[in-house]
């Protein structure tokens, strides 16, 4: 039996994932499997050892303590593209809405709720200061084309503006769903110089923190617009604030209001809305609580953020997994604990990722209930092994 604990209220329609006899939910064992959560911060809870996997019911995982997880061989999930239709969306919508200054007009007319009768004259003689710009015919800079951006490149294509996409790691598979119209930018300086709005979907890393800075703006067309759906801190406020106040950044759309840009001039702040739909939340419900499942029951791993990828067709006999460091004649050691107990091997595979590795080991017989301890603990006692399971 399998105990999954939940950190934040997830879908039912995820949780029923886990509907049969294997399985049970229980948010007070202090000792669970697993856990499912969204943006509750684990940084300062205490992390049982006997916790073998955690899944972030979307795709930032910043509220994680991803690298302390990963040295004690905890497989962190996310749900990348669960969410992409929502966030892709509010993308287009509020491209639309910042550049036909909606969101100033709606306040302001909202302002005039005491004026009585007199509504219908001063809405007629006030409009003219909220006239806007079609997005029909503009260029689209659309940086990172994973799961969101290559959405927001094909729709926006479709609303006849030009695209110019940048990404210099962009997958084979995300390549193959981009339309071929989609201008590709040979640097994010080009992009830069080229597009009236530009939208940024890219994790934040060492490399893109604080991406958009004076340099950038220097670059960027005069009142260009710029939509921040993926971390506040791709920003250098400080320059924001004055490329605002000088006109080169004409709106600044942002998900993640704070003290510092909320008083901003000509900054639309969104709630954190961009993935707060039920169709998303269901979606990365159940995409992390398949995840999960299938890691527990099968050790397969799909979409983790610190364990390399690995899956195999489970036989339905015993698998040996096992996570350690990636250095050499590490599988040959666990094969030769194997051979010890006279195990034939049907199946493997091994996956690595930087300085840590994930070995997945099919036996072509059934192993006898009363020597699984003896394996995982001569396994485990191998130099470098981190965690063992059999399965």
């Amino acid at each position: 039996m399998y105990t999954i604990k939940t950190l934040n209220k997830i879908a039912e329609s995820g949780l029923n994932v886990f509907n049969n006899e294997g399985f049970k939910i229980d948010d007070t064992h202090k000792k669970p499997d697993a856990i499912i959560l969204r943006s509750f911060n684990m940084h300062d809870m205490e992390i049982d050892n006997n916790i073998k996997a955690i899944a972030r019911a979307g795709a930032g995982v910043n509220n994680i303590p991803v690298n302390d997880l990963t040295e004690r061989g905890i497989v962190v999930f996310n749900t990348p593209g669960a969410n992409a239709n929502a966030v892709k969306e509010i993308v287009l919508t509020t491209l639309m809405a910042s550049s036909r200054n909606l969101f100033d007009g709606v306040m302001w007319t909202k302002g005039l709720e005491d004026q009585g009768e007199e509504i219908p004259k001063l809405v007629e003689a006030g409009k003219k200061q909220f006239v806007g710009k079609e997005i029909k015919g503009k260029t689209l800079g659309v940086i990172g084309l994973g799961a969101i951006g290559a959405l927001v490149a094909n729709d926006a294509l479709d609303l006849d503006m030009d695209v110019m996409g940048f990404d210099p790691f962009i997958s084979v598979d995300t390549a193959w769903n981009l339309s071929r119209n989609v201008e590709r930018a040979l640097s994010i300086e080009q992009l830069f110089a080229h597009c009236d709005y530009i939208t940024v979907h890219v994790p934040l890393t060492d490399q893109t923190k604080r991406m958009f800075n004076e340099a950038a703006f220097n670059i960027m067309k005069p009142g260009v617009h710029i939509l921040n759906f993926s971390r506040g801190e791709l920003v250098n406020e400080k320059d924001m604030e004055t490329a605002l106040e000088s006109g080169k950044v004409g709106k600044y759309i942002t998900d993640f209001p704070n003290e510092n840009v909320i008083n901003m001039k000509n900054v639309v702040c969104i709630p954190h809305l961009g993935a707060s739909t039920i169709e998303s939340e269901e979606n990365c419900a159940i995409m992390a609580s398949h995840q999960v499942k299938e890691f527990l029951e099968k050790g397969n791993i799909k979409n983790s953020v610190n364990f390399p990828n690995a899956s195999l067709p489970y036989t339905g006999k015993r698998r040996v997994i096992a996570y350690h460091k990636n250095v050499p004649n590490m599988v040959g050691q666990i094969i030769s604990v194997l051979s010890n107990y006279n195990l034939n091997i049907a199946d493997m595979i091994n996956r690595s990722r930087g300085q840590y590795a994930y070995t997945i080991i099919d036996i072509d017989d059934k192993i006898s209930g009363d020597v699984i301890p003896g394996i995982e603990e001569k396994v485990s006692m191998i130099d470098g092994i981190i965690t063992t399971r059999i399965i």
